[in-house]
C-alpha cells in the first residue's frame, strides 16, 4: 500500500511503499487487549502488602481460659477475628508479569501499525530532525501540522535536538523504532514515523 510522504513544514516529500503484511491487517481487538495487558502487568511494581498473623505485635499469651467462658475459644490476639489483628490471605509482594511469545507481540505490533494506518492516523515524515532544539519552536510547527496527542517514531537513533525540543511538550512522545510498542502507539491519536522507521520496522517485523 502507498502512502505519501511529508517534511515537517507539510510540504510534499514524495510517497513510500508500506508492506501490506504489516500496515494493511484487519486490527483484532483481542489481541491488542492482550498485549497491552501483558505490557502493563510486566510495568506494575506489585510491592502491596499487609501483616499476617506472624507479623502484628502482639503478645501469643492465651487471651482467656480454654473452657467456661461461654466465649469462643481464642488463643492468640493476633487472630484476624479481632482489631489489629493480622489480615487473612492478604496481598504480598510479588510478580504480576506473565508470558506472552515473541510471535505474538510482534503480531499485537502488526495489528497496532494497521490500526493506526487503516483509521487514516498514521503519517510518514521524512526525517524528525529540527534546525535548533528549541521547544516553542516544535510545538508551533507540530500545531500547524495539527497533531495534539501524537507519537514520533524514529529510525535506529532519535535525533538529539529533535528529542530534547520535544520532551517538554504535553501529549507528545518520540522513541526510536526498537522502543516500538503497543500501549506507546495506542495511546496517542496520530502515530508519525520516519521513513527509516518504516525501514526498521519492517525489517524488524517480518
Amino acid at each position: 500500500m502507498k502512502t505519501d510522504v511529508i517534511k515537517l513544514d507539510a510540504s510534499a516529500a514524495g510517497s513510500i511503499e508500506l508492506d501490506d503484511s504489516i500496515f494493511g491487517l484487519a486490527p483484532r481487538a483481542d489481541i491488542l487487549h492482550r498485549v497491552v495487558r501483558w505490557q502493563l502487568a510486566k510495568r506494575q511494581q506489585g510491592t502491596h502488602s499487609v501483616l499476617g498473623k506472624s507479623d502484628v505485635s502482639y503478645s501469643t499469651k492465651k487471651i482467656y481460659r480454654q473452657k467456661g467462658t461461654g466465649g469462643a475459644r481464642h488463643g492468640s490476639r493476633k487472630a484476624p477475628t479481632f482489631r489489629h489483628g493480622g489480615t487473612y490471605k492478604g496481598p504480598t509482594p510479588r510478580s504480576h508479569a506473565h508470558d506472552l511469545t515473541k510471535k505474538f507481540r510482534a503480531l499485537g505490533l502488526k495489528h497496532a501499525l494497521s490500526a493506526k494506518a487503516g483509521a487514516g492516523n498514521l503519517v510518514v515524515i521524512d526525517t524528525a530532525e529540527v534546525a535548533e532544539a528549541k521547544t516553542k519552536s516544535l510545538a508551533s510547527t507540530l500545531k500547524n501540522l495539527g497533531w495534539k496527542r501524537v507519537l514520533v517514531i524514529d529510525g535506529a537513533e532519535v535525533n538529539a535536538d529533535f528529542a530534547r525540543a520535544a520532551r517538554n511538550i504535553e501529549g507528545v512522545d518520540v522513541l526510536p523504532s526498537i522502543g516500538a510498542n503497543v500501549y506507546d502507539i495506542l495511546r496517542r491519536d496520530t502515530l508519525v514515523l520516519t521513513k527509516s522507521a518504516v525501514e526498521a520496522l519492517e525489517a524488524r517485523l517480518k
